[in-house]
């Protein structure tokens, strides 16, 4: 890639771009916020670690979102981030004033880009922002299940002492209280997890994978997570430079798929140099399919909200 931008240079932000840096996913990481010098001071101090730890990255910051000029790809972190106790929907109104004026700046300054939405809630500002611009649906997609799933692997290893590199996890749905963590596509090394785990212990997994970002923004306090967030996008943004055709869960704008119309959800997707190329529909049990419904209907509650 010759340009990734991010708007929004607070920890996601930072942790974000520092990845992609490390990676050197791009000639160019721009950081963008409207807070006068913190972009620019969190671009600086990531440079300044380039020698040490060996990337050619060029990371700039700037207050103005006409930095992001020609961006390949634009990860929108800014918002307003939850506090304890709040949910996701919380903050809806609060950041779709935030998505509003940044989707016109991204329709002017990288009319080309593919965007990737981490502002909460994901659900509805990535179906806002697809509203706002009019784009292909293959070109706006959310931060969901990849974080999710990630949480749940890591309460999988935790839990069975096995490796981390082993488990894998899969999450539908709304990512929040409603999302559908789905028992019968998690493995550990191909084995399904139920060989491993009792029901009981695999339904307090469950619970903690729906509550992962309340429990940590309840122990942290002042700030919620930010380098798990960070891992998940730069996951995504990875299987798109290197066209890797990864199948990830993430929030896709559904057309008739799960038999869903008019929404954005999290479900399985195929990542690669054409964005999100295809959604990957699973079978689902009658419990499964009862779930994931029920979750859609959340979403379109907070997106009838904004329409």
């Amino acid at each position: 890639m010759k340009k990734i931008s991010i708007i929004g240079a607070g920890r996601v932000g930072e942790s974000t771009a520092q990845i992609l840096a490390y990676r050197d996913n791009a000639h160019e990481v721009v950081l963008t916020d409207i807070r006068e010098g913190v972009a620019k001071g969190t671009a600086l101090d990531l440079q300044e670690s380039a020698p040490l730890f060996g990337f050619d990255t060029q990371v700039n910051g700037d207050e103005s979102n006409a930095a992001i000029a020609d961006s390949d790809i634009v990860v929108i972190t800014a918002g307003l981030p939850r506090k304890p106790g709040m949910s996701r929907s919380d903050v809806l109104e609060a950041n779709l004033a935030v998505i509003r004026p940044i989707a016109a700046d991204v329709m002017k300054y990288a009319p080309n880009a593919m965007v990737i939405l981490v502002t909460n809630p994901v659900d509805v500002m990535s179906y806002a922002f697809w509203k706002e611009t009019g784009w292909d649906r293959s070109r706006i997609f959310g931060l969901s299940g990849v974080l999710d799933a990630a949480r749940m692997a890591s309460f999988i290893a935790m839990e069975t002492g096995y490796s981390n590199l082993d488990v894998s996890a899969m999450v539908l749905g709304g990512h929040g209280d409603s999302m559908v963590p789905m028992i019968s596509y998690t493995t550990i090394s191909g084995i399904p997890v139920s060989n491993f785990m009792d029901a009981e212990t695999i339904a307090r997994i469950v619970d903690r994978t729906r509550n992962g970002g309340a429990e940590i923004l309840a122990l942290k306090k002042t700030s919620s997570a930010n380098d798990s967030p960070a891992a998940a996008v730069a996951t995504m943004i990875d299987a798109i430079c290197n066209d890797r055709k990864r199948i990830l869960p993430c929030v896709a704008m559904l057309d008739g798929e799960y038999g869903q119309q008019d929404i954005a959800l999290g479900v399985p997707v195929v990542l690669g140099s054409g964005g999100m190329e295809k959604v990957v529909e699973l079978p689902l049990s009658d419990e499964e399919s009862r779930l994931f419904k029920q979750s859609a209907e959340q979403v379109t509650k907070d997106i009838e909200l904004i329409s």
